[in-house]
């Protein structure tokens, strides 16, 4: 199995960008929210979330990502079940979301960037005071956050087996655990 600190040391050889940092760490918390609640392996479902978008700067496109990047998770040894679980967060890929990793995944990947975008307009700018209804007010505000594709997360969350609001609370206090690393501490 790939550590932690392994996945880690892939992303940041291949990351720069703050915010896609950011965004890769959050799917990991929710992962591994995820995983602890469903009493699934969480080094396993926290490194997919970590790894999930490494690529993405390097193959900003999805004629590219994430299959290319597959190829790199293969050469550092990555097993076979995170490639494969990466290269299911993407539709075009074709591999099927028939776990329920890969299904969280999915899941947790779009609603992360649209907590972090409701967290940074709140007064405090932190994601320690946010509840899901702060991020239902702004759900019907097309042009927030407009890069959050809400029939995306919507999908998400059903194949999952998660009643929308509820997955919502739950992906913010899975995010409320690394707020700091987030740069959602806020004000505090």
């Amino acid at each position: 199995m790939v550590t932690r600190g392994d996945a880690l040391a892939i992303v940041k050889e291949h990351v720069k960008n703050e915010g896609l940092l950011r965004h890769m760490l959050a799917v990991e918390a929710a992962m591994r929210f995820y995983a602890r609640k469903l009493g699934e392996d969480e080094e396993t479902w926290g490194v997919v979330g970590l790894l999930h978008d490494f690529d993405w700067e390097i193959h900003p496109t999805l004629v590219q990502h994430p299959q290319d990047g597959a190829a790199i998770l293969r050469g550092r040894g990555v097993p076979e079940e995170v490639v494969q679980a990466v290269l299911s967060h993407a539709d075009h890929t074709g591999v099927a979301r028939d776990t329920p990793m890969r299904k969280a995944l999915a899941a947790c990947d779009e609603i992360t960037g649209l907590i972090t975008a409701v967290a940074l307009v709140r007064p405090s700018r932190s994601i320690l005071d946010l509840e899901a209804k702060s991020v239902k007010k702004k759900w019907k505000d097309k042009a927030f956050a407009a890069g959050a594709h809400r029939e995306d997360i919507e999908a998400g969350a059903a194949e999952f087996g998660v009643e929308l609001w509820e997955h919502v609370g739950n992906v913010i206090e899975a995010m409320k655990g690394i707020a700091g690393e987030l740069g959602l501490r806020g004000n505090a």
